[in-house]
């Protein structure tokens, strides 16, 4: 596609704009110490609070212990043989998931996902333990409120799958909670109050939900899982949504109804899921944490949802703790029974409408057909690369071809343009450009269109292999783990726009993105015409630009992404050199030689907006000589 010279003087100028501005805002030395001193109070603040919130259990039990020393409260007399105990342990395990509860507060406080390696070589990953999450359900009574926090329950009926654990009160009164695990990652639930009907207020109908969780850094790079670190949510009857991954929230208000919440980070997530619904302004919490913190995002959600007081019908959740994996979660979702579209597949981001569709529906089918064949995944990579190629060829040879044709017609528009060199007659110059292409059935605009069509691809697979977990922990050639960065060398401290590594992977990538722009840009300049070749050496600095744009955009992403893109442009310049090779440049002018010949006469009519464009510059051509006359009046 060619390009006037105010084009490529704004392209630079606003390269030159970010890179000037980046330069002035570069902090000084002073400014640097006041921002250390600003950072580390912020920070002791953050941990101050973070300690407030950790702290809650222990709080909880000093409370618990003062309860018990008061024997004349309400709780006391209607929880006399709840109150205090023991805090012990029950266990639910199946071949993929082992969890913990504990019979004080009767919530889950350890969470193991079986068979995944955490980044420091253990054989399962911990979601989380008794120091990171807490759970509590709140009921409102007559004369006091009710936390099971503040309860022991006994446990009974115990499998390896299942447990009843029951908190006792006066005459008969029970708080009944119910846990069984399914066969994969999902744990149903139910909380049932027996007898107790008399103890609630008339308009008790609902039970609150207090969640808390500090999601630990799971990946080697804790800047690059951050970015995938979000609460999400579905809204009832709707899509989901999520808390933006870089800002902070403190019990955000969420205005609509919701059918689950979820505490994710890149590859695993913890769901919990109503079976009525969670109801309006719900608040949610969100922290980033501190790079060395060994943690990512400080979670927490105030949920509220149905609750019936009289005890006929449970109040029933599930909870889903495991891997972010598509194929997975769908399958996981058919063994909820509360019959909802869940789509908890959404946790797995796979970009905008249009690129989400070109995930769903062919690259994750690809890459399980690929990965099911047993293939390393750096193999499954390089393949999904050939095909792509091998789909996109017809229209990479028909963009080819097309600058063909424009290089082999150079003399020939050089010649017949040759009188329009003065700046006043570009305009002139671009008809009569046109009228030749016409004539010898060439559209210069079908060199660049169909290559825009492989963008979505590009963009496609730039969403989809950052939450591929399969490539998670999964080594090929220098590369160790393919879903994060390969450092070929790391140091101490966070430079500037490049972090604390220089990851192999993106220097190779950026190193193919020079090559295949040099050889882009020389096929471009063999068939630019007169002054356009002068305006191409000025696009050349900006071609050239991008690569570094790349590189410090991409050093802390996958190696697996950066590993994609190294292979994607070495087969695009493979296919461009091949084509250019077999590319017999006097058999394609005698073609076009014919064409002109026949169309000499009866020059082929421009369609669609390149016969839009040559209106416009014919319409611009006549008022310049309008304004010429006037001028000359």
């Amino acid at each position: 596609m060619n390009m006037n010279k105010n084009t490529i003087i704004g392209f630079v100028l606003i390269a030159l704009v970010f890179i000037g501005f980046s330069w002035w805002n570069r902090p000084s030395e002073e400014d640097i110490r006041k921002q250390q001193i600003q950072d580390s109070i912020a920070l002791v603040n953050k941990k101050k609070a973070e300690q407030e919130l950790n702290g809650r259990k222990k709080a909880e039990k000093e409370k618990q212990s003062e309860k018990t020393k008061d024997a004349a409260t309400d709780t006391t007399a209607l929880f006399h043989d709840a109150i205090s105990g023991s805090d012990n342990l029950v266990v639910l395990k199946n071949d993929k998931l082992e969890l913990t509860i504990g019979t004080r507060g009767g919530t889950i406080s350890k969470a193991v996902v079986k068979n995944f390696k955490d980044r420091k070589g253990n054989k399962d990953v911990t979601l989380f333990d008794e120091n990171d999450q807490q759970m509590k359900f709140m009921l409102t009574g007559k004369d006091e409120n009710i936390n099971t926090a503040d309860l022991y329950f006994n446990p009974s009926e115990q499998t390896d799958t299942t447990v009843t654990l029951t908190a006792k009160a006066k005459d008969g009164k029970t708080l009944e909670m119910r846990y069984r695990l399914g066969q994969d990652y999902m744990l149903h639930f139910s909380f049932v109050a027996k007898g107790m009907e008399a103890v609630f207020a008339p308009t008790c109908n609902s039970m609150d939900i207090q969640w808390d969780e500090r999601c630990r850094q799971q990946e080697r790079g804790f800047t690059f899982e951050n970015r995938y670190a979000t609460l999400t949510y579905k809204e009832k009857g709707r899509g989901t949504d999520y808390l933006n991954e870089t800002k902070e929230y403190a019990d955000e208000k969420v205005e609509e109804a919701l059918d689950w919440v979820a505490f994710k980070n890149q590859f695993f997530s913890s769901v919990i899921i109503a079976k009525e619904e969670f109801a309006s302004n719900s608040l949610m919490t969100s922290l980033p944490q501190e790079k060395d913190s060994e943690y990512l995002k400080q979670y927490g959600a105030k949920l509220k949802t149905k609750f019936d007081p009289k005890g006929n019908v449970p109040t029933e959740l599930e909870f889903f703790f495991g891997p972010n994996d598509f194929q997975l979660l769908q399958t996981v979702e058919k063994e909820s029974e509360f019959g909802k579209e869940l789509d908890l597949e959404r946790l797995v981001y796979l970009g905008w409408p249009l690129f989400r569709i070109i995930n769903r529906w062919f690259t994750i089918y690809v890459f399980d057909w690929l990965t099911n064949m047993g293939f390393p995944m750096g193999i499954v990579l390089i393949l999904i690369t050939l095909l792509l190629k091998v789909i996109t060829f017809p229209m990479v040879k028909k963009s080819y071809m097309s600058s063909a044709k424009m290089r082999v017609l150079k003399p020939k528009l050089d010649e017949a343009t040759k009188q329009y060199n003065k700046p006043e007659d570009q305009m002139m110059k671009q008809q009569a450009m046109m009228q030749m292409y016409s004539k010898y059935g060439v559209s210069p605009l079908s060199g660049c269109l169909p290559m825009l069509i492989q963008m979505p691809i590009w963009i496609a697979m730039f969403n989809f292999v950052p939450n591929a977990i399969q490539l998670r922990g999964e080594r090929f050639l220098w590369i160790d783990d393919l879903s994060t960065y390969d450092p070929i060398i790391e140091w101490e401290n966070d430079l500037w726009l490049i972090g604390d590594h220089l990851s192999l992977t993106c220097v190779l990538f950026c190193i193919a993105n020079v090559l295949y722009s040099w050889m882009t840009m020389r096929q471009q300049r063999d068939q630019m015409v007169g002054q356009q070749a002068e305006q191409m050496k000025m696009m050349q600095w900006m071609m050239f630009l991008m690569p570094i744009m790349f590189f410090f955009m991409f050093n802390d992403y996958s190696s697996g992404l950066n590993f994609y893109y190294f292979v994607s442009l070495f087969f695009s310049a493979a296919i461009m050199w091949t084509l250019r090779k077999t590319t017999n440049d006097e058999k394609l002018l005698a073609i076009l030689e014919a064409r002109y010949k026949e169309n000499k006469d009866k020059p082929k009519k421009q369609g669609g907006f390149a016969a839009r464009l040559e209106a416009m510059q014919k319409q611009a051509e006549e008022m310049r000589k309008m304004r010429e006359q006037q001028s000359k009046k």
